[in-house]
């Protein structure tokens, strides 16, 4: 299985970060999944609010588990919320269906991980996530 580095993992955050602060965002937190789904980084930006570690985490497990962008599944439950009502039954409230989490990929395009992002509306949380991808010299199939 690919899976992520730690390092990796925080240049991801590093860039989600200056991208944040560049765009003026309220703080933010980045969570790092590996492949398989399990944390590797989790980090907030002081005055991140309690909640923010939580929801950065399910953005990223709902878009791993999923395959897919949490924007991408915001859109299903949209058209779908029977579907992803179940699914996030079955995901015991661990699947956060709003824009922020993003599928991280290698240069041949396999999947690497996930990262979701919390912090100020969830636009700019998925570009912010986007930024950090690309900083990372990673890939993402979203936007």
């Amino acid at each position: 299985m690919i899976s992520l580095t730690l390092q990796q993992a925080l240049a991801i955050t590093h860039g989600t970060f200056d991208a944040g602060v560049s765009q003026k965002s309220a703080p933010l937190t980045v969570a790092i999944l590996d492949s398989g789904g399990k944390l590797i980084s989790l980090q907030r930006q002081d005055g991140s609010s309690m909640m923010r570690p939580d929801i950065a985490i399910a953005k990223a497990w709902g878009a791993l588990a999923l395959g897919c962008s949490s924007r991408k599944l915001a859109q299903d439950a949209d058209n779908r919320p029977a579907f992803i009502s179940a699914v996030n039954v079955l995901a015991n409230g661990n699947m956060v269906p709003v824009p922020g989490g993003l599928l991280i990929k290698d240069s041949e395009q396999n999947v690497v991980g996930a990262v979701g992002v919390s912090g100020d509306l969830s636009d700019l949380d998925e570009n912010c996530a986007l930024k950090g991808i690309q900083h990372a010299d990673l890939y993402s199939d979203e936007l």
